[in-house]
């Protein structure tokens, strides 16, 4: 009987399951499971090197254009015209080919580019007595013709010559009356 007894023990080893093997099989699968996930959302969901290149291109493009929008924004802004006060005159003259006294009143104003704003006002302050002479002579050289008020457009011309050629660029576009009055004395 006493054989009997190991032979029963043996049995009883045999019959029950070997729980640290299952254990192990189990996260073996688990682990497996977890690294096929992991290399399937690799190659769905991270982009190709193609992707991204065509992304980063398309990023690119979209900020140089923005960029040019800006520019071209600030490049309009910059060529704007806009008015440059250049003073007001009264001048009272006799015309060459006549012995009347007349008297010009006039307030003028020159067109420049919103960029030329800061040169402008330096170049004026520097030459604001020649360029009021000058203004001066040509309205009491002027023939009743050019004075006349059909006839401005050769006032302004003159005046507009005459500025340009004191300052050391053409940064006046044109010229202008914000009033204008020829009076008979």
């Amino acid at each position: 009987m006493a054989d009997e007894a190991p032979e029963k023990e043996d049995a009883e080893v045999a019959a029950e399951p070997q729980s640290g093997g299952g254990g192990r099989m189990l996260i073996i699968a688990f682990v497996a499971v977890v690294v096929l996930l992991e290399t399937a959302m690799f190659f769905f969901f991270v982009p190709s090197a193609d992707d991204v290149s065509a992304l980063a291109e398309a990023k690119l493009i979209q900020s140089v254009q923005k960029g040019e929008v800006e520019a071209e924004e600030q490049e309009s802004d910059e060529n704007e015209v806009v008015e440059f006060q250049l003073g007001m005159y009264g001048e009272i003259f006799s015309p060459h080919d006549t012995e009347r006294t007349y008297r010009v009143e006039l307030d003028l104003y020159g067109l420049i580019r919103k960029k030329n704003d800061e040169k402008m006002k330096s170049e004026f302050g520097s030459k604001e007595g020649r360029l009021r002479n000058a203004i001066r002579m040509k309205i009491r050289n002027s023939s009743m013709e050019e004075l006349g008020e059909n006839n401005l457009g050769l006032l302004e011309r003159g005046i507009l010559t005459k500025c340009n050629h004191m300052l050391e660029e053409d940064l006046l576009l044109g010229v202008g009356f914000k009033s204008y009055q020829l009076i008979e004395q």
